[in-house]
């Protein structure tokens, strides 16, 4: 039992009254970083089995390609699901389950006979897992840090350019002596490692400290209340009293007996330890709040909808280039051999360029979403660049201004929704799957229609054109996030304002100020004047008649 209470003490949520921007958030950090080695950088080194796929299905290149596509598709496309899983059930369990499904997808394609099966378990099934597995992760790694969010995230994102760089070559040395299928079955048992990755991610509670201190400012209205009423009690007998109390009143002016002041103060006492204790019940009887299952009122937010469609054009040169870098330098006339050193030289400077974006946005020099949109119309420029490259050396220099600048962008579009130049922390377990089911389709057209207009004019310099025009628009509703924020919502937001009624202790009326004071101070200043002429008129009456 002992050792049962330890663990969950230790895998059980932590209580924190601030952010901590660190603690257990750097194992989560870790976590992340091995989530991206086996999602999204399985994804980039799968092309490694495209030509043995081709040749023992005897299928197409095209066919084989949207293996890919469609676990992309299905990763994005169940970003929502994700979200209200993660609200629901919490985020541990739901990565655990992604890596389960990522590890039986990818075991299970060993065993496929044609391509269409693999669709059903690369394709579906790993790419389910690759969604429930990314996505909870780095959502709960962003509510560990608000300081270092930036930097933090881009490192541990770092782990895809990790995996491309080395498990590209060792993955192709372990195929060419086993054979693909071994291969495979070797890649979804080292996936499995996600299980334990989801395990480590404790569920984060932020104390509220205005919860902690809000006990506090009661307690001392009714000590000072108390004080005045004792103060009221001492100095009743004189006649230049003001506020008294009913059990004073009774005492010294209404002439009651003395049972029946006992009486009242006995009354006074419980009617004190009831209201005390009414308070004490009252304030922890209010529950925490709880986020919806899936917030589409992010959709509200002209904000949301500026970024949610810089996400769905920029999504079109997320991957299209990196498909068609190798084809174009074999157009060139450079060797296959030289142009997978295109693609290791791309995974370096990614790397580079997402730890240089996280080290830009943790120095804050402007505004995070103004660097941004500088990273995305540089990256636009280095597309529109690539087709007037013509040898091995200038498409080096370009793959790896590309990589770079891709690095900075994927290093921040998705913590960019933690800002509250978007939606907030608080509304980003929800927007981010509405923001990734958003991008879905666009990553799901982007290779198919690279690949069109590559067939229509026979140059893949006019795939590189396609990814420019969608990333130049996204850059355009980049631009319009900070102006819809303080613009339009800022506009709404006073409108509702002056829509209510101001509800203030002091109104004016004819240019005179109405303080409202309560009812019981005074009935009880009432009921004081009244006794204390009564008093003053028995005093004269009966000097009178003793006169």
């Amino acid at each position: 039992m002992g050792s049962v209470a330890r663990l969950k003490g230790c895998l059980g949520a932590n209580v924190y009254t601030e952010v901590p921007d660190g603690g257990w958030g750097w194992v989560i950090a870790l976590a992340f970083f091995f989530v991206e080695v086996f999602t999204y950088g399985i994804i980039k080194s799968f092309g490694i089995f495209f030509q043995d796929l081709m040749i023992h299905f005897n299928e197409s290149n095209s066919r084989v390609s949207w293996i890919i596509s469609i676990c992309v598709f299905v990763m994005t496309f169940t970003a929502p699901l994700s979200s209200v899983s993660s609200t629901r059930f919490g985020h541990r369990p739901v990565v655990m389950v992604g890596g389960a499904l990522i590890s039986l997808g990818m075991i299970s394609s060993a065993f496929v006979n044609s391509v269409e099966q693999m669709y059903i378990t690369v394709g579906v099934v790993s790419g389910l897992g690759y969604c429930f597995a990314f996505l909870p992760t780095v959502t709960i790694l962003s509510q560990y840090f608000q300081k270092r969010r930036s930097l933090v995230t881009a490192i541990a994102s770092t782990g895809e350019c990790f995996s491309v760089f080395v498990f590209a070559p060792a993955f192709t040395a372990l195929k060419d002596y086993s054979g693909w299928r071994c291969c495979l079955i070797v890649m979804g048992v080292l996936q499995s490692t996600v299980i334990l990755c989801g395990a480590l991610l404790r569920p984060i509670v932020i104390q509220n400290k205005q919860e902690v201190v809000h006990k506090t400012p009661i307690k001392q209205i009714e000590t000072k209340y108390m004080l005045d009423n004792e103060q009221t009690r001492t100095s009743i007998d004189s006649v230049d009293s003001g506020v008294q109390s009913l059990s004073t009143s009774c005492t010294n002016i209404a002439g009651c007996s003395k049972e029946e002041e006992v009486e009242m103060e006995k009354k006074e006492e419980e009617t004190g330890m009831l209201s005390g204790a009414s308070v004490e019940k009252e304030e922890p009887s209010t529950p925490p709040l709880r986020n919806k299952l899936l917030g589409f009122s992010v959709l509200k937010d002209c904000s949301f909808i500026c970024y949610a469609l810089f996400g769905l054009f920029a999504a079109l040169g997320f991957f299209a280039p990196q498909l068609y870098v190798i084809p174009l330098s074999i157009s060139l006339g450079i060797g296959k051999d030289r142009a997978a050193y295109v693609l290791s030289a791309m995974a370096v400077a990614e790397i580079f360029g997402r730890i240089s974006m996280g080290w830009v946005l943790n120095k804050n020099p402007i505004r995070k979403i103004y660097i941004e949109l500088i990273c995305v119309l540089l990256l636009c420029l280095v597309l529109v660049v690539f087709p007037f490259v013509y040898e091995f050396w200038g498409l080096m220099v370009c793959c790896m201004l590309y990589g770079f600048m891709l690095g900075t962008v994927a290093a921040s579009h998705i913590p960019m929704l933690a800002e509250d130049d978007v939606v907030g922390i608080e509304k980003m377990p929800s927007a981010v799957g509405v923001y990734i089911f958003i991008q879905s389709f666009a990553g799901l057209a982007g290779p198919p229609l690279g690949g069109f207009l590559v067939d229509l004019t026979q140059d893949y310099g006019a795939a590189f054109y396609s990814c420019a025009a969608g990333m130049g628009m996204g850059a355009l509703f980049l631009a319009l996030v900070r102006p819809a924020k303080t613009g339009l919502c800022n506009r709404r937001k006073k409108q509702q304002q002056s829509s209510k009624a101001p509800s203030c202790e002091n109104i004016t009326q004819d240019n005179k100020i109405v303080v409202e004071v309560p009812d019981d101070f005074l009935d009880v200043d009432m009921v004081a004047e009244e006794s204390l002429s009564k008093s003053k008129s028995g005093d004269r009456a009966a000097r009178a008649r003793s006169i």
